[in-house]
């Protein structure tokens, strides 16, 4: 009987002190995971695709991020965690922890980039900036890019992005868009097809840059292609003269059209053809695609700048004539007053 009391007790005493090495263990080891790190400053670390715990650790270690490699595969096969770890470029803060890094890869907090194109360049445009994108990778595209294919927007992406899958992104991103708005157009458009729609939205974009003008222009070039009148937009004729380029003189200042290039008749110029051109002549954004597909309902047909950064609009052509004339005179009052200066 005795022996088996000490039997009893000899097994409590080693279940006691099991039980304090696995607590002691596990204080131990959360102190070492959770301990700040030895880096000094924020370090990017690239964790490229596939790559395994047990490799991503042993590089961590010779970084001198986390000071042993198997403390941190240790937390993660006690966390169930070691096949979560997301590919990518992080940044690593100074004096993370092994836990912390660890939480950072498992969710994902890679460095997020940002390049802005704005609406109404031409393909040629957004391809130079691209070009000269210093957070894009590789080489351009070879193969000819059409004009208006692209979705001016601003786009967050990884880094190691290449120039090749940031055009595609683009190009996908306005398909999408389009095969999103195209379902919901008004019955009453004369425009038959989605290529037909960017050609427009084109023009309207390249018309105003005021979202508070958008619809109104939009719904104007809609009632002049409904009623046969030709649709008369500047930028159209700059396009069929130099691809959408700022147009200079030859001392090298920036210029208006002449006559002798409204009268030149070109598959862009609608002073000269009927209907619309040939091509889109930028590359417009989704509110202006969305304005073509659903223009207001309007009686004007008429509309010429204001000077201002607006437009005037009219109705008939009398209406129209008057607010050109006050055009005009606006501009002379400008010229007489910096020449006044």
């Amino acid at each position: 009987m005795q022996v088996l009391k000490a039997l009893i007790a000899f097994v409590l005493v080693i279940g006691v002190l099991g039980a304090a090495a696995l607590i002691g263990g596990w204080i131990w080891l959360q102190s070492e995971i959770n301990k700040a790190g030895p880096a000094q400053s924020d370090t990017v670390f690239e964790l490229a695709s596939g790559e395994g715990l047990a490799t991503a650790a042993r590089r961590l270690e010779d970084a001198g991020l986390i000071t042993d490699a198997r403390l941190l595969r240790l937390d993660a096969r006690l966390s169930g965690t070691e096949e979560q770890i997301k590919a990518g470029t992080y940044t690593i803060p100074a004096q993370a922890s092994a836990h912390e890094i660890l939480q950072q890869l498992i969710e994902g907090e890679v460095i997020q980039l940002k390049l802005t194109i704005p609406e109404g360049l031409t393909t040629g445009q957004i391809l130079r900036r691209v070009r000269d994108s210093d957070v894009l990778t590789g080489e351009m595209p070879t193969e000819p890019i059409e004009e208006g294919v692209l979705l001016p927007d601003t786009y967050i992406f990884g880094t190691g992005t290449t120039r090749v899958q940031f055009i595609e992104r683009m190009r996908a991103e306005q398909v999408k868009l389009l095969d999103e708005l195209w379902p919901a157009r008004a019955d009453d458009i004369p425009i038959k097809t989605k290529g037909e729609a960017v050609i427009l939205a084109s023009i309207v974009e390249k018309e105003t840059a005021s979202a508070d003008e958008r619809d109104l222009v939009a719904g104007l070039f809609t009632r002049r292609l409904k009623t046969g009148m030709r649709l008369e937009s500047d930028p159209t004729i700059i396009y069929g003269i130099s691809q959408g380029e700022p147009l200079y003189n030859r001392n090298g200042e920036r210029r208006t059209l002449y006559r002798s290039e409204i009268d030149r008749k070109t598959d862009w110029n609608t002073y000269q053809i009927d209907g619309l051109p040939k091509t889109p002549i930028c590359n417009p954004g989704r509110d202006s695609i969305a304005a073509v597909l659903n223009p207001p309902d309007t009686n004007y047909v008429f509309f010429v700048a204001d000077g201002k950064g607006g437009h005037l609009f009219a109705e008939t052509y009398a209406e129209h004539q008057r607010n050109v004339a006050a055009y005009r005179e606006y501009e002379r009052q400008e010229i007489a007053r910096e020449r006044s200066n």
